[in-house]
């Protein structure tokens, strides 16, 4: 690294340091007085709702840390519910995970101080809210939420009931992009002027869902899946194993579009590098579709260019983001790889540090971990996750109506667009409800 020119380091990773390093114990008048806040020597007690693949992450997570503890899950999902159980009570060396088949009883428990929400999409915004109404801290995986009016409401929620709350965008806390925002915003690269998003790529997901739905087959008994919990406040539709067992993405009923799946992460690492966490991109075009993806041309308040794109990164991995100024650019993705203009290669990490660049869900989870203890809101916290969604909500409207649109942030609604508008909200299916 170049000397005085360079990013300092010595910043960086101080920053980046503090994630996993924050002191284990705080005073008690830090954790504030909210039901089942533990004493600051205390393990922070944590339960589980529908916990799948990307949830054991999670689960493994808090099972490393000394200072937490998992004790419950909740899941319609037999399998799910014994799964867990059993990888908790291997860990701790004995038979005390408790199990249930509906959420209620979990929250209901007032020794549980945060959850891991790790449901499909469809649960994800209308479990936080009740999670938030119990006094719990959340950790719920992305995307956040289904609709623009579902992340508002998820904001809302969160900060009514003043709860912590981290969205599953763990790039936030990953080194390389930390490291290629530091370079951002120290002004390495100049103005900033565009900021490119890998959104959810074609060959995975279509960025179109379909209203189709799977062929019909023989409901199982309640107590090996629960169809109608499981389908929450989706309409209702004849049982499919395929759904339960993970093939729920791309159909309407359940999945926001194909542009979250990775726009949750991408369009949140560019909205926090470009400074407008606390907005929305005003301008949705939808350029045709070709051969080689699709893209949007999108533009945020403050002048700052959002692509949104599938195609034409640099091979650094899933999950690209590709930050340009008038004085050179910055590239990086899931590989901890980065990319520079030639300008600015004597500004990339040594080898032993850029070694060291691997994503890992450990730090997402310490920030977490340690806002809990301080009462403080974590890098990827509800009003951020919130327009992000937003955000990639209007994006997937503009590319399903094939017409640039225009968003206002403030009134929160596209002037003079009724069929763009009617597009914020889904119905909910009785009873459940997100009051």
């Amino acid at each position: 690294m170049a000397g005085k020119s360079s990013v300092s380091r010595r910043r960086f990773f101080k920053t980046a340091a503090a994630v996993t390093a924050a002191p284990m114990i705080v005073p008690s008048h830090v954790l504030g007085q909210r039901a089942g806040a533990v004493a600051p020597s205390d393990k922070l007690v944590f339960g589980g709702i529908g916990i799948g693949n990307r949830g054991t992450s999670s689960l493994m997570c808090i099972l490393s840390y000394q200072d937490a503890r998992f004790v419950a899950v909740a899941d319609v999902r037999n399998e799910r519910r014994e799964f867990v159980k059993s990888t908790v009570d291997k860990r701790y060396q004995n038979n005390d995970c408790a199990t249930y088949t509906s959420h209620e009883e979990l929250l209901a428990r007032s020794d549980i101080d945060g959850l891991i929400i790790a449901t499909g999409d469809r649960w994800h915004t209308p479990m936080s809210v009740l999670a938030a109404k119990a006094g719990k801290d959340i950790y719920c995986e992305k995307p956040c939420s289904m609709t623009i009016q579902e992340s508002q409401a998820l904001a809302n929620a969160v900060r009514r009931y003043g709860i912590v709350y981290q969205a599953g965008c763990q790039r936030r806390n990953g080194r390389n992009f930390m490291w290629a925002a530091t370079l951002v915003q120290d002004g390495k690269i100049g103005k900033l002027e565009t900021v490119h998003a890998n959104v959810g790529t074609r060959s995975s997901w279509n960025p179109t869902t379909t209203h189709n739905w799977l062929a019909a087959e023989p409901e199982p008994a309640k107590q090996v899946v629960d169809w109608d919990r499981w389908l929450g406040p989706c309409p209702w539709r004849p049982y499919n194993p395929q759904y339960v067992a993970g093939r729920w993405r791309g159909y309407f009923d359940f999945h926001g579009g194909g542009i979250l799946e990775w726009g949750s992460h991408t369009v949140d690492l560019c909205q926090w590098v470009s400074g407008n966490d606390n907005t929305h991109a005003v301008e949705y075009n939808p350029l045709p579709e070709t051969a080689e993806g699709y893209r949007l041309d999108c533009k945020y308040p403050n002048g700052v260019k959002l692509v949104m794109r599938d195609y034409g990164f640099l091979g650094l991995g899933t999950c690209a983001v590709r930050y340009e100024g008038d004085q050179g650019w910055v590239e990086t993705a899931d590989s901890g790889r980065i990319m520079v203009s030639d300008n600015l290669k004597s500004q990339l990490p040594p080898p032993e540090e850029g070694n060291a660049f691997n994503l890992t869900l450990h730090y997402h989870w310490r920030d977490f971990i340690e806002c809990m203890k301080t009462r403080s809101q974590p890098k990827s916290n509800a009003e951020h996750a919130a327009n992000t969604h937003i955000t990639c909500h209007a994006a997937y409207i503009a590319w399903q109506l094939h017409r640039k649109l225009t968003w206002d942030p403030v009134k929160g609604e596209f002037p003079g667009e009724a069929e763009a508008n009617r597009m914020r909200t889904r119905e909910m299916r009785e009873p459940w409800r997100m009051v």
